[in-house]
């Protein structure tokens, strides 16, 4: 007997989708790197800085400041000079730009100094620029304490500037400066910040002399640079003829460089200032300028009477503070001829 079994109609499947098929969410590793990739092409767009507004409007106007290009042609720009990001586009007034030339050309100045010859004075508008131009990452302000040499009493604080090395590459791009003006950034020797920063003051009374006669075009010289060049000439005469006596190396290189030579030493002033004078009468067109220099020494109560009398000697333009003048004259009181070529500061 056969027997009709009733049966389901065969249903049509489905085609079943394969997981590689199958759309797939990113990975967190996919989606760092996405992030990543976003983050940098912001940081390539490179938004103007916001322009810096005084919160006493009527004290500054916008006139003052001026848009700083350093969309300069590469092969107008120093060798080895990097931009800082953060000064594209950035304003500042004329004061600001002369403060980071001349902290950078000093290394270090005290903010009395500043606001005396920068400023005529206004303090409360120096301490906005100051407050600006950290803000930007350009300089630092710090407070270190003066000298001791023996003396009781308050200790005094003196609050100085330098530059960070973003603000040493902007007053390069910025600056005017003739190409063989060295900058420099940051603080090196803490415990001699009052002394340096009194080179900014000598420097500022021998530029006064300087320019009255004439001389233009002043360049800086610190004894740092001065010191690597003399280095770089005694090693060079040494290695050309080893078995030359040194202190006849030393005076050699002493020349070159108009320095004197004296107790067997070469003696390198604080700074050099260098200069150009406007030709004579009766010199040719074509010789152009006369270049000069001066040596300007600073002296401090720290100073022993042999490192005076040496300096003394050299012919150096010598400066010490009223303080230190008068600490000075004490130990060479029998010799006071020493004192009367020391200039106040």
């Amino acid at each position: 007997m056969r027997l009709d079994l009733p049966h389901d109609v065969p249903r049509r499947r489905e085609p079943q989708t394969s997981p590689s098929d199958a759309p797939m969410e990113p990975s967190p590793v996919e989606l760092r790197h996405e992030a990543l990739a976003a983050r940098a092409a912001d940081r390539r767009a490179m938004p103007q800085a916001p322009q810096y507004r005084s919160r006493h409007p009527e004290r500054e106007s916008d006139s003052e400041r001026r848009t700083v290009s350093v969309d300069r042609p590469m092969d107008q720009r120093p060798r080895r000079q990097a931009i800082a990001p953060q000064t594209i586009g950035l304003s500042l007034r004329e004061e600001e730009r002369k403060v980071l030339t001349e902290v950078g050309r000093f290394r270090v100045v005290a903010t009395r100094d500043l606001a005396e010859t920068i400023y005529d004075n206004r303090q409360l508008r120096m301490e906005r620029d100051l407050a600006f131009l950290r803000e930007k990452g350009l300089v630092h302000v710090d407070t270190v304490n003066a000298r001791r040499d023996g003396r009781g009493g308050r200790v005094e604080r003196i609050e100085v500037v330098t530059l960070t090395k973003g603000g040493q590459s902007l007053a390069r791009v910025t600056g005017d400066l003739p190409r063989d003006q060295k900058l420099y950034a940051g603080m090196v020797k803490p415990r001699e910040v009052e002394h340096d920063a009194q080179i900014y003051r000598a420097y500022l009374k021998e530029a006064e002399r300087i320019e009255q006669k004439g001389g233009t075009n002043l360049r800086v010289q610190l004894d740092f640079e001065l010191k690597s060049q003399i280095q770089k000439a005694i090693y060079a005469e040494r290695k050309a003829n080893p078995e030359r006596d040194m202190a006849e190396i030393k005076e050699q290189v002493a020349g070159q460089f108009d320095l004197p030579y004296v107790d067997g030493g070469i003696q390198i002033p604080d700074a050099r200032i260098e200069y150009d004078l406007p030709r004579k009468d009766d010199q040719e067109i074509d010789q152009g300028s006369r270049t000069s220099h001066e040596d300007i020494e600073v002296l401090t109560a720290a100073y022993r009477p042999g490192h005076l009398r040496n300096k003394a000697q050299a012919g150096f333009h010598v400066y010490a503070s009223a303080s230190d003048r008068a600490t000075l004259t004490a130990k060479v009181e029998d010799e006071h001829h020493l004192m009367e070529r020391i200039l106040e500061l």
